[in-house]
């Protein structure tokens, strides 16, 4: 990011002497803090920290050789707007794609984060685990932080228990969310009512649905991100250990619905894939505004003794793609959501390697104009 002066953020006090020489040793030496301690407390990087000294607003002293401030000043100038600017930063005039302030930024360009969940026995849990892929609403928060405005439209086409419904109400983002199941859908509307507040689901809009159907009503180039976690083909519905121990022993539903039209009741993966990326994310990518950003959340699977890399596939499928009305839809990076909560189970012991899948993928996929 661009460093920005302090004369250009409004912060320069002219003509003011920022080094004091003490006539006299008059001020407690409690009250003496060294340079490197008062940057400390300032939690300031060496550069900002400079800045504020020679803009005048911390004032260094200084007793023959000896450097120091003064604690109850630096007290003091913790308390300004011009100190809360150089600690939290501010978002550039230039960024159009977030409310982030530089300092906010560059940890999100890391390539992985992790999951964050409210636990589930929380409160707040309980609608959210009977779906039977649920993802943490604080998950989905964390991309629409990052990759919308508030105030912006965030659309998912598989909206589930309304995660990202609820992401959106808590950062002040406006969501669309399509959901098949019609139990599902009840349970998001609810979800919102009950976990953020009354009346806040209308903020939003829900749309008990296909995606294969619903996306067609919607116009070109009228949403700032899409964000969701696909159905994992018919991965639900091959009941293991871990699915018998934590959802069949608690009367958990174990497929998202018994519908024809649910892609998790696709028998063929290659039919499974083709209706994924061509009817639901290449129109999503068509009602995603130039410039904006698809985030899908998926995670690799086995299928008996197959291991299916369904990252790759996707982004096999969808990188380079042309998108109905125009754009192609480029991959910009794959952030790695690592699941290191999750219990280990003794898969293969002690005859064969099967992995402990304990991560999902963030598939992150920009729409660009289509290039001559």
């Amino acid at each position: 990011m661009e460093q920005m002066t302090l004369a250009e953020l409004g912060l320069v006090k002219p003509d003011t002497d920022s080094k004091v020489e003490e006539k006299e040793s008059t001020i407690d030496n409690s009250q003496r803090i060294s340079g490197s301690k008062t940057m400390q407390i300032l939690g300031l990087s060496r550069h900002t920290f400079d800045k504020a000294v020679k803009g005048g607003f911390l004032v260094q002293h200084v007793d023959g050789k000896k450097k120091y401030y003064i604690l109850s000043e630096i007290e003091a100038f913790m308390t300004t707007e011009e100190y809360k600017q150089m600690s939290e930063g501010s978002v550039d005039k230039r960024n159009t794609l977030n409310d982030l302030t530089g300092k906010d930024w560059l940890p999100e360009t890391k390539s992985f984060f992790y999951q964050k969940g409210l636990g589930a026995d929380s409160p707040e849990a309980q609608i959210e685990k009977l779906h039977p892929a649920p993802y943490s609403f604080q998950d989905i928060g964390h991309l629409i932080r990052f990759f919308t405005k508030k105030g912006m439209r965030v659309l998912d086409p598989f909206g589930g228990v309304g995660s990202t419904a609820k992401a959106c109400e808590v950062d002040g983002r406006v969501c669309t969310s399509i959901e098949l199941s019609s139990k599902w859908h009840e349970l998001s509307i609810k979800r919102l009512e009950t976990e953020v507040g009354e009346g806040t689901s209308k903020n939003h809009i829900f749309i008990n649905g296909d995606s294969c159907e619903e996306l067609l009503k919607l116009d070109d180039n009228s949403v700032d991100f899409v964000v969701t976690s696909p159905p994992y083909w018919g991965i639900l519905g091959k009941i293991d250990q871990k699915v018998s121990k934590n959802r069949v022993a608690n009367n958990l539903e174990t497929k998202y619905s018994e519908d024809d039209k649910d892609l998790g009741n696709v028998d063929n993966y290659e039919d499974f894939l083709d209706i994924l990326v061509n009817k639901v994310f290449m129109q999503c990518a068509r009602l995603l505004r130039p410039g904006k950003y698809m985030a899908l959340v998926v995670s690799d699977f086995r299928d008996k003794s197959d291991f299916i890399s369904f990252h790759s596939d996707l982004v096999q499928k969808m990188n380079k793609s042309r998108i109905p009305g125009g754009g192609i839809l480029n991959l910009q990076g794959i952030k790695i959501l690592l699941q290191n909560h999750k219990s280990l189970l003794p898969y293969g012991y002690p005859f064969a390697y099967v992995e402990n899948i304990h991560h999902q993928y963030i598939l992150i996929f920009k729409k660009e104009a289509k290039k001559k």
